[in-house]
């Protein structure tokens, strides 16, 4: 059979990141079907992983000549299986799809190193993806869905669901899936998922910094009637003061990928930390960083209704504002 797709390659699959690591296998999969609908596909730890036992994966069987063999955790590969690995992939079976899953770090770089010199190995690297490229990621997703999202739209998706990649992916599948045919606003990824805990917490303390009482205690009310836990609420403004602290000692006339470095946020976060820094002073944060304090110990024991405490944070907070 002639190489076709990933059959009668090896596919090396590097770095930290799962979810980017399991779409590369289900690609490989899902090419391998393509060409060939009745082949096997197997896996194994590499750990376990000797010539005898990659022969017996790559061996054809009654039913099928093509086979798919995923081999996962690379970096635990036995010493001395690593000659046979390397000798395999110089001259790879042609009807076998090789995929080799290295999960990042230094561990196995020896095996890494012989394994790219060979013609017929490609390497995917999968590393994690920075907090400023993850609304971009999210609007992609959409895409591979037929949907538009719109940047503040991926923006606030980032906002409500996480860092998690694989959330996000689900939650871009969703919405497209939901509203085919539609632009993927702001408004409705707040319709679908402005509701999740953390994204309610962070907008109590994204009100209250900017000085918007009333509404930081309407949002704050729905949370808390929403099943909101507490210390979600303290631990927003905890992050959000953190962020204006660091933000206010940043320097001045740097990048904008800079700043969001040293602050430690994606770049499009500046854009609400510019605003709110404007009504805060060195004085003011280190009275509002007390006033959570306060509030923290009192939702965990020291007073005994929580919705009094976080009523009152969100009062004080929103008052030192200069």
């Amino acid at each position: 059979m002639a190489s076709q797709g990933p059959i009668g390659s090896v596919l090396l699959v590097t770095g930290g990141e799962e979810f980017l690591s399991e779409r590369q296998v289900q690609h490989v999969r899902d090419a391998v079907r393509r060409v060939d609908p009745e082949a096997e596909f197997s896996r194994t730890d590499a750990d376990q992983l000797t010539m005898a036992t990659l022969g017996d994966l790559a061996a054809p069987s009654l039913f099928s000549s093509t086979r798919c063999v995923v081999v996962r955790g690379l970096e635990n590969l036995p010493e001395e299986s690593v000659p046979g690995l390397v000798d395999y992939a110089a001259a790879p079976a042609e009807d076998v799809a090789l995929v080799l899953v290295h999960g990042g770090g230094q561990k196995g770089s020896g095996v890494l190193n012989k394994l790219r010199k060979q013609p017929g190995v490609t390497e995917v690297k999968t590393t994690p993806l920075k907090p400023s490229e993850l609304p971009r990621f999210a609007a992609s997703e959409a895409r591979l869905h037929g949907a538009r999202m719109a940047e503040d739209a991926a923006e606030a998706l980032v906002s409500a669901i996480g860092q998690d990649l694989r959330a996000l992916a689900a939650a871009a599948r969703q919405l497209a899936s939901d509203f085919p045919d539609e632009p993927l606003t702001k408004e409705r990824v707040g319709q679908y998922f402005g509701g999740r805990a953390e994204a309610k917490s962070f907008a109590i303390a994204d009100a209250a910094l900017m000085g918007r009482t009333a509404h930081a205690l309407e949002e704050l009310r729905w949370a808390l009637d929403g099943g909101t836990p507490a210390v979600l609420v303290t631990s927003a403004f905890a992050g959000g003061l953190r962020g204006l602290a660091r933000f206010r000692a940043a320097g001045r006339g740097v990048r904008e990928a800079d700043l969001a470095r040293e602050v430690g946020v994606p770049p499009w976060k500046l854009r609400s930390l510019r605003e709110q820094a404007r009504g805060w002073d060195d004085r003011g944060l280190a009275m509002a960083i007390r006033e959570v304090a306060r509030a923290d110990a009192d939702i965990k024991g020291q007073a005994g209704d929580a919705a009094y405490s976080l009523e009152r944070l969100v009062l004080r907070v929103a008052g030192l504002r200069v």
